[in-house]
């Protein structure tokens, strides 16, 4: 059936070059696809491998089982850690079931954990900034409740007690927004002169990338339409970024999303998309704003290029090894 004619005309797309996939969630998608390749099928996962439906329902169809409750999973069976981390107490329970374990946490969400571990061997306070009901979050909180904050704005900042204001240090969620953390983060240096800083940044280099693309591409643009899922923090951070500097903008899931009343008076249309989207799903969006909107002019917004690479975890080499011997 042809479209319809559209009810507004776009004359330019904006796309951001640096969009879509990081180094993390290539890896944790790679590790997902080869745990089936080499064990069979089922697999299962706790929770979505990343944040995004299109690519959780594409490995659903080749046998991933994504769970949220380890008492779903068989005993014995192949489990996999999704990108975002999880508890020792999670870690704990899986081992007790007797689960074949792969871990997908991305490397960069690990260094969290593990400044998290120093930090509270020494007896800090560790202030996490971070949204509590994330699953990275609470992946990261459990590595020490006992001795952890979470702070997820400046009120908070503003507000919150330690026992020791001389031995208090701070790590983040790995994506956040930038603007926000800043001001977080001078909120509590104002309170906690000493505050110790991570040794190198937790806001992952993809989110930073992904929010500076926004930051150059948006003063060209009249709407900004973030691809990604509702549960996505980079995602919904991008959105964000771009309101901040008063462009409206909406989060969508597929080209079907977009709503013609959004785009009245839209001469100039930028679109980008988070760290869990695919490429296809930003080429369904071209595709209609040419069809639809007729759009004749694609434009990519170029700021820096991402050449990082994490390589699969031991688990699966070893696997892979295996089965090539």
């Amino acid at each position: 059936m042809p479209l319809q004619a559209p009810k507004v005309k776009i004359e330019k797309l904006l796309l951001a070059k640096v969009r879509g996939f990081c180094a993390g969630v290539v890896r944790a998608i790679d590790v997902v696809e080869k745990t089936l390749e080499l064990c069979g099928t089922p697999v299962y996962v706790r929770h979505e491998i990343i944040h995004n439906r299109y690519v959780v329902d594409e490995l659903r169809k080749k046998g991933a089982v994504f769970v949220e409750d380890l008492k779903e999973v068989p005993e014995g069976s192949w489990l996999i850690f999704s990108a975002h981390g999880v508890s020792p107490e999670v870690v704990a329970e899986a081992k007790e079931r007797k689960f074949k374990i792969i871990d997908a946490t991305c490397p960069l969400v690990t260094k969290v954990h593990l400044e998290a571990i120093a930090l509270a061997k020494h007896d800090y306070t560790i202030i996490l900034i971070g949204h509590r009901d994330h699953v990275e979050t609470i992946g990261t909180l459990g590595e020490a409740p006992e001795h952890m904050i979470v702070v997820g704005n400046v009120k908070e900042a503003e507000t919150i007690s330690v026992p020791n204001p001389e031995k208090i240090a701070y790590l983040t969620q790995t994506t956040l927004s930038l603007d926000d953390t800043r001001e977080i983060v001078a909120a509590l240096k104002r309170r906690f002169p000493l505050l110790m800083p991570p040794k190198k940044d937790d806001i992952c280099y993809a989110t930073q990338n992904r929010q500076n693309a926004v930051k150059a591409l948006i003063p060209q643009a009249d709407l900004l339409l973030v691809l990604g899922a509702p549960n996505s923090s980079n995602s919904n951070r991008l959105c964000e970024v771009a309101r901040a500097k008063g462009v409206p903008s909406h989060l969508i899931e597929r080209a079907a999303d977009i709503k013609d009343e959004w785009l009245k008076d839209v001469k100039t249309l930028g679109l980008t998309s988070g760290a869990s989207a695919p490429e296809i799903l930003v080429q369904e969006v071209v595709a209609l704003a040419r069809e639809r909107y007729g759009v004749a002019t694609v434009e990519e917004i170029e700021t820096v290029e991402e050449t990082e690479h994490f390589g699969l975890p031991y688990e699966v080499v070893k696997l892979m090894k295996e089965k090539s011997a």
